[in-house]
């Protein structure tokens, strides 16, 4: 797909003019203009909706920007669902460094002796589980 793109020098259009496949990456997911991958993604789509004409008597004619349309769409939504995937990921990784983070505070009470309901084996247990 991105060889295809690469090789015929696809452009994705924006109210701040044309951007190239590379620059399509550094767009927001969303945002209030022009120049994020859901707007984009929402044009292309509408211009591949109204460009698809059927015909029922003649035979249909291959029709280069409808291709190259296509084309955008589908790398646009690469690009969503690997910014997508990162994104839920970074989540991941957070929510499992704050879980350490708070284990190793309360084995460090524990060790102070403060009173915890769990014993300080079960605590470097659950530390233990969170590195594998």
């Amino acid at each position: 797909m991105f060889d295809r793109a690469t090789r015929m020098k696809l452009r994705f259009a924006t109210e701040k003019g044309n951007i190239t496949t590379e620059d399509v990456w550094e767009l927001p997911l969303i945002g209030d203009n022009d120049m994020s991958l859901d707007a984009i993604a929402k044009r292309v789509s509408k211009e591949i909706k109204e460009g698809d004409e059927e015909s029922f008597v003649e035979a249909a004619k291959p029709n280069p920007e409808m291709i190259k349309n296509k084309l955008r769409l589908d790398i646009i939504k690469h690009i969503i669902k690997v910014k997508l995937d990162e994104k839920e990921s970074a989540k991941k990784r957070a929510d499992r460094k704050e879980r350490k983070e708070k284990l190793l505070r309360a084995i460090a009470a524990k060790q102070d002796e403060s009173l915890q309901q769990a014993s300080l084996e079960e605590l470097q247990a659950m530390v233990d589980e969170l590195d594998e």
